[in-house]
């Protein structure tokens, strides 16, 4: 990896705490010795990526990222385009919807409407998807070209629920049927109770750029219940591409 890529990966490491970190335990935390982490800190603070607290001398994130995001959000506005879709599907089917992007190498989570039920499923925005395990996932994965697919399926599979598929050849075959039904549904694969359905948003070049998902209690979605939720997602996604690009793709 290059120097550029670790001290971005250290970054990043940085920005999935929800604390103040020293410098020992972000350095094991980024698998860089000591000297190396410091170095890096040091350029990254003074570009305003990171703050070190004057008293406790730990680090947490700066607040250049922050303006780089209102920055991309204002020429790029996905999430602003995407949200009254997210809403109005979020109040058609009454369960939590939430949107994601694909950028750096992650699917995450950017904009999230919550269901106004008391039993419902809670996602944050910023959260990291992982692609064999969310029904987010499994809609991205399903429409991108079979070697990059190939090559997100090639590393060790996390379980993250005992329902998580970690079988390569068992996530290819949700993929198939994801790619054929124009949406994905996922039970329990990543929480305990909650089973989500997910549909990709395409850019006109093909290539999906991020996903929308309904995530609900599985104890209140049976499976024509889900099936329809799927339909209403992919339609969804569908005009929220359309809106975005401005084109029918």
């Amino acid at each position: 990896m290059s120097t550029i890529g670790k001290a971005l990966a250290l970054l990043d490491s940085l920005c999935e705490l929800d604390r103040d970190i020293g410098l020992s335990d972000l350095a094991r935390l980024s698998a860089l010795d000591k000297a190396t982490t410091r170095r890096f800190l040091v350029e990254l603070e003074k570009y305003g990526f990171v703050e070190q607290d004057g008293e406790t001398r730990k680090y947490r994130l700066g607040a250049a990222p922050v303006r780089l995001a209102r920055i991309r959000q204002a020429r790029f506005p996905f999430a602003s385009v995407a949200a009254p879709f997210v809403k109005a599907l979020a109040d058609a089917v009454g369960e939590t919807v939430h949107l994601s992007e694909f950028a750096g190498g992650r699917l995450a989570t950017i904009h999230v409407e919550d269901s106004t039920q008391a039993h419902r499923v809670i996602v944050d925005v910023g959260a990291t998807l992982p692609l064999h395990a969310t029904a987010s996932g499994l809609a991205f994965l399903a429409f991108l070209p079979k070697a990059e697919a190939g090559r997100a399926l090639a590393r060790p599979l996390q379980r993250f629920s005992p329902e998580t598929v970690i079988d390569a050849d068992a996530v290819r075959t949700l993929l198939a049927e994801t790619a054929a039904r124009g949406f994905s549904v996922n039970r329990q694969g990543f929480e305990t109770g909650v089973i989500s359905a997910a549909a990709p948003i395409v850019a006109p070049n093909g290539r999906p750029v991020g996903a929308l998902a309904v995530a609900a209690p599985i104890a209140r979605a049976d499976s024509a219940k889900i099936l329809d939720i799927g339909e209403r997602t992919a339609a969804a996604a569908s005009a929220i591409a359309e809106k975005y690009y401005g084109t029918k793709r």
